[in-house]
């Protein structure tokens, strides 16, 4: 039914093992659905240009394994083929201590086998040794076999052939080093799939790569496992909407962060989803009754964002009005007074919190547990849901009355308080599953029927 692609805690090789699978998947016509171990919002992009389906987020932290079990079932009711890029190493949990939210918990609890992905440039008969530990630390999980990443030469691959056939691993599948196909980076990742002029070429090498370096006829059986019954859904008592309402999404290059869960839910509570451009459009669309930002890069279009002075104009009166507006970590920082770059250039943003945003080169990166301190847009005060951070800069001023107490993944930690909330405008740099608490979207799409533009 479906395979979990793994590796040490790099995540290149495994995403260009995903990618060359689905690529080579798609291009042989079959019928296949991706996930994500984790928050990842960049990977999932890149699955999506390939499968033309959205890429599914599996994360237990952030939503609950009841979640994860039903969206993956519902998502593969079609499709004989899935395949799921991991999270870090195989077995590196949301504590480091322990593998819960781990790719490993997330193959046992799907009961799914393990495809192994392991850089063989340095390596020799100790690929044995590496394998074998993967294999025995954990002997609940099933191991499908191996893919060698970066292997040299035929004399290289014999070396590491004749080592695994030692411990009966099989290998399905062997990218040499002329093989690397490079996706650039940046400081939060991989440079999201609009930004990439040579997309189209990236994904081709691919299709290729997959179709001539795995072993099909050894995978095929790993796919050919009898469906199991789809869970219950853990969402069915998602009460009826108020009212309906036109909520206007924040889509482009700048904002695009975005779990397809969180969309889907917004329809099913009853919003009208219309998706817009700030660095593009004049004028907001028509009729709308809420705006959503999302997470993305708008320290890197500040300028373009910055100039587009008329549309800037507009979401601060909107937001003065009382629309109700949620931003998220991006869409937090366009929503500020203004963002000071890497560079340090400052450019005005749309200035409806008075607090400035600065691009650093510290990562603030973790699971956080967030605590509303008061009402707001998504939640009620004293409320815990589980969130994900993940930006390199920092507010210059602190909110008043801030919007969550955090603290990081064990809980017992604290990290102050943090977000804004003012009138019907919230934000923060916490990223929300809505699938963890499917009343926030409840909450927000009444509360925007009740209002407009």
């Amino acid at each position: 039914m479906g395979l979990v692609i793994a590796g040490e805690r790099s995540g290149v090789g495994k995403t260009t093992v995903t990618l060359a699978l689905l690529a080579a998947l798609r291009e042989q016509g079959r019928r296949v659905q991706s996930f994500k171990v984790g928050p990842d919002y960049i990977d999932p992009m890149f699955h999506r240009q390939v499968t033309n389906r959205p890429c599914y987020n599996l994360d237990p932290v952030l939503t609950s394994e009841a979640y994860v079990r039903w969206v993956y079932g519902e998502h593969t009711r079609d499709r004989p083929y899935a395949l799921i890029e991991g999270v870090m190493g195989l077995f590196d949990g949301a504590t480091g201590v322990t593998d819960w939210a781990s790719t490993a918990h997330i193959a046992r609890l799907l009961e799914l086998p393990v495809l192994l992905v392991l850089d063989a440039s340095r390596l020799a008969g100790s690929v044995a040794a590496l394998a074998h530990g993967y294999r025995s630390l954990d002997p609940g999980l099933k191991m499908a076999g191996v893919v060698l990443n970066r292997v040299g030469s035929e004399r290289h691959l014999a070396l590491l052939r004749a080592a695994l056939d030692r411990i009966s691993m099989p290998i399905l599948g062997v990218l040499r080093r002329q093989d690397d196909i490079t996706i650039p980076d940046r400081h939060l990742g991989l440079v999201p799939t609009d930004e990439l002029p040579q997309l189209r070429q990236i994904l081709q090498r691919l299709a290729v790569l997959g179709q001539q370096c795995f072993a099909w006829q050894q995978l095929e059986p790993w796919w050919r496992q009898p469906p199991r019954e789809i869970p219950e859904a853990p969402l069915d008592n998602l009460p009826q909407p108020l009212a309906s309402a036109r909520i206007a999404v924040a889509w482009d290059r700048a904002f695009s962060f975005y779990y397809p869960d969180n969309l889907a839910l917004l329809q099913q509570a009853g919003a009208e989803v219309v998706y817009w451009s700030p660095l593009q459009d004049q004028t907001l669309p028509d009729d709308i009754q809420g705006l959503y930002f999302g997470g993305g890069f708008p320290e890197v279009f500040a300028e373009e964002l910055s100039h587009n002075c008329r549309l800037r104009q507009q979401v601060q009166e909107a937001v003065a009005r009382g629309l109700p507006t949620y931003g998220e970590c991006g869409g937090l920082m366009y929503l500020c007074d203004r963002i000071i770059d890497f560079d340090g250039r400052r450019w005005p943003m749309v200035g409806v919190l008075p607090t400035t945003v600065q691009m650093g080169t510290r990562l603030t990166l973790g699971y956080r547990q967030a605590t509303a301190l008061q009402d707001s847009l998504l939640l009620p005060q004293g409320v815990q849901v589980w969130g994900h951070e993940f930006h390199r800069s920092q507010l210059l001023q602190s909110p008043e009355a801030p919007l969550y107490r955090l603290r990081r993944y064990d809980a017992t930690t604290s990290l102050g308080n943090e977000g804004w909330h003012r009138g019907h405008l919230q934000a923060s740099y916490v990223h929300l599953h809505w699938g963890g608490c499917p009343e926030m979207v409840t909450r927000f799409v009444h509360t925007c029927g009740a209002r407009s533009l």
